[in-house]
Formats: C-alpha cells, structure tokens, sequence
C-alpha cells in the first residue's frame, strides 16, 4: 500500500474508481484542476509516494528529481513511447520510480465518429456533399497510415461496410493482409485511395508538401492521431485544392495552423474528443487501477 497518492490534475476516473483508491493507499487526495506551473506541481505532490497524471501536465526531470518520496506515476492517459510521454520516464526509471500508462481504451468512439463523419461527406448528411451524387462506403477506396489498434479498427469498420481497404505502416501486418487488406507504399496509397486516415503515435509526422503533392484534389484526410500526422502548413496548402476535406475531432490534431483555419468550409472539426465516452471512462479507470496494482504487486 502507498503511504500517500495523489491525482495532480483531474485524471478522469469514474466515482467507483475514485473510492476505490483508498484501497491502494493511505492517503488520497485528487485535485480538480489542471496545476499552473512546476511549482505547483511539486507543491501538490509532496512528500507523496504515487502520482496519477492526465495528458494535460507535464512530470519532468526537473520535478521528480525534487520528489525524493515518489516510487509510482500513473498515467491516466495514453502512453505510446517514452519519447512522446508528458512524464521524463527515463528520469523515473534512474530514480528506481515505476511508470505505468494506459493505451486502447478510447477507440470504439473514433471509429463511430469515423463512420459518422464520412457517411455524412458521401452522402451530404449536413455537409457538402463529396461527389455530384450520394455515394455508399461500398467500393470507396480507402487508406490507412499506421495500422495499429485504432487504425485497425478502423479498417475492419470500413472494410466491414464493404470499402476497398490498403494500409501504409512501418510494419507488415500479416494478419490484416490474410483479411484482404493490401499493404502499399506510402505514396502509392496516397495517390491511389479516395479517403485518407492517419492513424500515428504521437509526434510522429509522415506526410510533408511532396505527400501532399502526390496526394493530390478531390480527396479526403481524416487524421484521429492525438496530435497532427502531417506538416500542417502543407496540410494547409493541400486544402486549397478543389474538392479536398479535411476532418478531425479535436484542434489539437491539426497542429499549428493559422487564424481562420476552423473556419474553412472543408475542415471539419467538432472540437470534442471522439474517444471521451461513458464507456472510455469506465476502461481508462479500470486500466488505471489494475496498474495500481501491479505496481504495488512488484514493488
């Protein structure tokens, strides 16, 4: 059991998950807002043992080194590579402080979101319409870039709807090209397919003004990365070509763009986080605490 635990920021956890806390810990105590600099995020951890972060603090060098009690950081958030973590893992891991993270608990909201914006673009479900004439998921030519959990959901949605599926990814995936889907080049998918997804680990950018090049008018990029897959001033520059869309939830997945950008008539953005359901919440807190758990199991 940890002496003291506490969340530095709010961290999403559903009630149940919250009470259940006080299982792990002598002392619990959760904030509500988001902490306005370093210094009060050393105030507020103390002489605490464990630390529960969301994706909206950072937890670096220069706070854990003057934390000499901490010996467990949760993240409440994704975690894909210690590179791209908001927690300097490797400063935890020389301290002998266990970092734990959370992945795959918001996908199910993105692929309806996925399939809710795109059914509306092809068949002018408020919004403009992508052909002259409505147009069904059936036989649409559709990329993916980065098939990992999400873009492989994605791809066996859009597949399932009867969608020409092909996929870009560091990697051979065997088992998504023993389900039909054809592995192509990055360029080659980009000039091939009707309908983009870039589906990336944070901080990881692939398509720069010559992708955008050979991307080309008359298409439709949908990014559901946390952050933007693409150098946004060509993005920028793309959607000045006719017919082209550009969707995504959040503003944070378009990166740095200019003034005015949002209010394009072909970007789309609903400025919510497709992934921030009922049904995410309970997963993230159920994957919180069974991290809780083997952290103190290893200890």
């Amino acid at each position: 059991m940890f002496n003291k635990l506490v969340a530095i920021e709010p961290v999403s956890l559903i009630p149940e998950a919250e009470e259940a806390l006080h299982r792990y810990a002598k002392s619990v105590t959760l904030y509500r807002d988001v902490p306005a600099d370093d210094a009060e995020i050393l105030r507020r951890i103390g002489d605490s043992d464990a630390v529960l972060v969301s994706y909206t603090s950072r937890i670096t060098r220069g706070v854990i080194e003057q934390c000499p009690n901490l010996r467990y950081i949760g993240m409440c958030c994704s975690l894909y590579s210690e590179e791209s973590a908001n927690v300097d893992i490797a400063c935890a891991r020389e301290r002998g402080i266990r970092v734990l993270g959370i992945r795959d608990y918001g996908d199910r909201g993105v692929v309806e979101y996925v399939l809710h914006s795109l059914i509306g673009l092809l068949h002018g479900f408020g919004m403009p319409m992508l052909r002259d004439e409505p147009v069904e998921i059936t036989g649409l030519r559709v990329g993916i870039v980065g098939l990992g959990v999400s873009g492989r959901m994605i791809a066996d949605a859009l597949a399932f709807m009867g969608a020409d599926v092909s996929y870009y990814s560091r990697t051979r995936k065997p088992d998504a090209e023993s389900a039909g889907m054809r592995y192509m080049p990055l360029c080659d998918l980009l000039a091939h397919n009707e309908v983009i997804f870039t589906c990336l680990n944070k901080n990881v950018l692939l398509l720069g003004e010559h992708e955008f090049d050979v991307l080309g008018e008359g298409k439709v990029l949908f990014n559901t990365s946390i952050g933007p897959g693409f150098d946004s001033a060509a993005l920028e520059r793309w959607l000045s070509l006719p017919g082209t869309h550009f969707f995504c939830d959040t503003r944070a997945a378009a990166g740095p763009v200019s003034e005015g950008f949002f209010e394009r008539a072909n970007v789309h953005c609903p400025g919510v986080s497709a992934g921030r359901t009922k049904q995410a919440f309970v997963l993230l807190s159920q994957k919180v605490l069974s991290n809780i758990e083997t952290a103190l199991a290893q200890a």
